[in-house]
């Protein structure tokens, strides 16, 4: 996967993008009155920024507690030299794996894993250690959600214990 050229945006590609990341469901209206344009230019510049790529979609957030995940981790995953990318595949695919990324520091794999409860998540990292190429896993449970994609969480919207 080749690395996504950098785009020049402009004052107001950037004020389009941070309200859609505030607000998904922004009308090009409302957005166009805060920027001074027609909506009609606002639409084009969002158009514009999801053909080159810059918004790759949208998306709606959600507590995992209601939807049965009461458990919420950050793991790390530690592999063999040689089989990072067939092991970061092979993980991104399972169904718990909420997100995963490969990365430098302390491991070359991050999962966010959701789970319904303690024995799952257990199950889940007995899982993971069995597969070929895992050398070791270190899950971190969220115990609250500070902040969710730029926003401040409310208080008491942890994942994990209350």
């Amino acid at each position: 996967m080749g690395k996504a050229r950098k785009k020049a945006l402009d004052d107001k590609d950037r004020r389009i993008l941070e309200f859609l990341m505030e607000n998904g469901r922004a009308s090009f209206r409302e957005m166009a009155r805060a920027l001074g344009i027609s909506d009609v230019a606002v639409r084009k510049r969002v158009l514009r920024l999801e053909r080159e790529g810059i918004i790759k979609g949208y998306t709606v957030l959600v507590d995992p507690r209601v939807l049965g995940y009461d458990i919420v981790s950050l793991t790390g995953v530690d592999v063999e030299p040689g089989e990072l990318l067939s092991t970061a595949r092979r993980l991104a695919s399972r169904p718990y794996v909420r997100s995963a990324w490969l990365t430098t520091g302390d491991h070359e794999i991050m999962l966010e894993i959701w789970a319904s409860d303690e024995a799952e998540m257990e199950d889940i990292i007995r899982e993971i250690k069995g597969m070929p190429g895992v050398l070791r896993v270190c899950p971190a449970v969220i115990i609250e959600k500070l902040k969710d994609h730029g926003r401040e969480a409310p208080a008491g919207s942890g994942a994990g214990r209350d």
